[in-house]
Parts: C-alpha cells; structure tokens; sequence
C-alpha cells in the first residue's frame, strides 16, 4: 500500500476522561498511531474533548464565583484550554512511541478555529450538556444571562448549542505542517467554534460535534481516508436488538438509505456515518472507515470495520 492522507478521529476511548487516565490513554493511542505510521499513512489527528471540556468549564467558572474579580469563562476559550490539554499529552506520547520504534517523525498541535453558522437552527435548540450540576437558583441566573438549562434528576445543567461546521480557519497551516512530514494533531473538540465578523473571529457559545468536523478537515486537506475510530468494530443496523446487523462495506446511497430509517442514535452514530458519506462522497476515490481503536491498523488496511466507498 502506498502513501495515503488520512484524518483520523479518535474518541473518547482513545483520551479517557481524567487527568491520570488521560496520560495512561495516550500511551495506548500513541501505539495506534505509531502502527498507522509503520503502515504507510501520513496523519492529521481530531479528537473528542467532552469530559476535558466539561472539567475545564466547570473548574473556571467555580474560580470566577470565588474571585469577583475574575470573569466566567466562555465555551470558546474552554474548547481552546482543552485543545492544548490534550495536544500536550497525546504528542508527547506519540512522540515517545515513534522514538522508541526508531521514527523520527515530528508531532505538534494546532490551536484550530473553525466557523459556524450564526443562523443555524442548533442555537435555538441546545443540545450538548455541559458542566456541573446546579441549584434552582443558580440555573435562573444562567438562564438570566441568556443561556440554556435543562432540568436532571439531580438537579440543572447548562446545555449548549451544536452548529455545523463551516471553513476551518487553520487549514493553511495544517497543509503545510502535513506537507512538511509532520503529524498534526488539529480541530480537537470539533474546533473553537467561532463567528466570522468582518475580519474579526468571536467566540461562539456552543460546542461543534467533533465527527462533522473530522470530516469537513478532511474534505479541506483532499484526505484519501477518514478513519473514526470509536468503541465498536462495525457499525451495526437494529442496534441491540435480535435482527442486529454488522455492516462490512456499503455504498455513499445504502448509508444514506439506512440514515433515512432511522438506523442510527443522533448523538453517538449518526455523526460518524453522516460525516463520512459526506466526505466520500464529495469525491471519487474516497473512502471513510469506522471502526475500533483496537482495530485501526486492519481498519485502515480494509480488513475489517465499516468501509464506505
């Protein structure tokens, strides 16, 4: 197999959700991109970012309540701490893994903005849970500054828009560092989610789903492959049920068909396959596979996953 360009997404297995388990997770993922390396690819890294974000929001916000000299943190500036957080952790750990299996790649993280809509429907009707439980009280002040909650069995949370994503402002930089034989790590979290406003770049509340993100760096950068990587070795039709069904490879139009039924759940599936075929199928010769991290190498070898063509 020859060189290949592939945007690989990695979720939430792949990074864990504390501090400790962050820094153990790395290691094992380093060992999945240092396979993919040996394998032939030249890679740009995205990732999922919710319990990081989630712990950053919450973390900020609890220090401006305790210091009224302080502001609250936005959403924005907490996908952009949680971008660096990550980044650090899993370079240095792909880094070491390269080293150690005498590869001298260089491996680096880009702070990546990306733009949405500021129509887009998503912000009339928040979707992603964020941050810490809060009082009755403490949710009518949110609520007071113009964000949305939802009511838990264990009390409130602030919820948060999931727009699209529109042009990915780095992408110069990511072709060049690629171009250059790095790898990049790059749109972790989906992007700081910004508004374009003349020449300026404001942070938007809202976070953006990492899946359609990974995507659209993909079509930007003319990838060849996306590979999701997620916690299942195949995507599956009737999902849990007696009639399930793995699926092997399918066409752009048979995905397209299964998401038209219904096939997949809106916040964990869906998004892989509805990135994918529209990655796929923006240009021939494309193919987008998802599969688990445990698989990726035969994954990106067409031995097994979900491969759409």
């Amino acid at each position: 197999m020859g060189k290949k360009k592939i945007v690989v997404a990695l979720g939430h297995r792949a990074l864990g959700a504390t501090l400790p388990e962050q820094k153990e997770a790395t290691r094992r993922t380093a060992k999945v991109i240092a396979d993919l390396v040996e394998a032939g690819a030249d890679i740009v890294i995205s990732h999922s970012n919710a319990p990081q974000v989630g712990m950053i929001h919450t973390a900020m916000n609890e220090f401006g309540k305790s210091h009224p000299n302080y502001t609250h943190a936005p959403m924005s500036v907490c996908s952009a701490m949680s971008q660096g957080y990550i980044g650090y952790d899993l370079q240095n750990s792909i880094r070491e893994e390269l080293l150690n299996r005498g590869i001298y790649k260089p491996v680096c993280t880009v702070l990546t903005q990306v733009t949405v809509d500021p129509y887009d429907d998503a912000f009339h009707k928040p979707v992603k849970v964020i941050g810490r439980y809060m009082t009755e009280a403490e949710a009518e002040e949110e609520e007071e500054k113009g964000n949305y909650v939802v009511k838990e069995e264990q009390g409130y949370r602030r919820i948060v828009a999931a727009p699209r994503p529109q042009e990915v402002i780095e992408i110069d930089s990511i072709k060049a560092l690629l171009a250059a034989g790095q790898i990049v790590i790059a749109a972790g979290g989906g992007g700081i989610p910004v508004l374009q406003q003349g020449t300026q770049l404001r942070g938007a509340s809202a976070v953006i789903e990492k899946d359609y993100a990974s995507g659209k760096m993909a079509e930007a950068l003319d990838a060849d492959e996306l590979l999701i990587l997620t916690s299942v070795e195949k995507v599956s039709l009737s999902f849990n049920t007696e009639q399930e069904e793995l699926l092997g490879e399918i066409s752009v139009a048979e995905a397209k068909e299964y998401m038209g039924q219904g096939q997949f759940e809106p916040n964990t599936m869906l998004p892989k396959v509805e990135a994918s075929a529209e990655f796929v199928g923006k240009k021939e010769g494309r193919r987008a596979v998802i599969t688990s991290i445990d698989k990726a190498r035969e994954g990106y070898l067409g031995k097994t996953g979900t491969i759409i063509r």
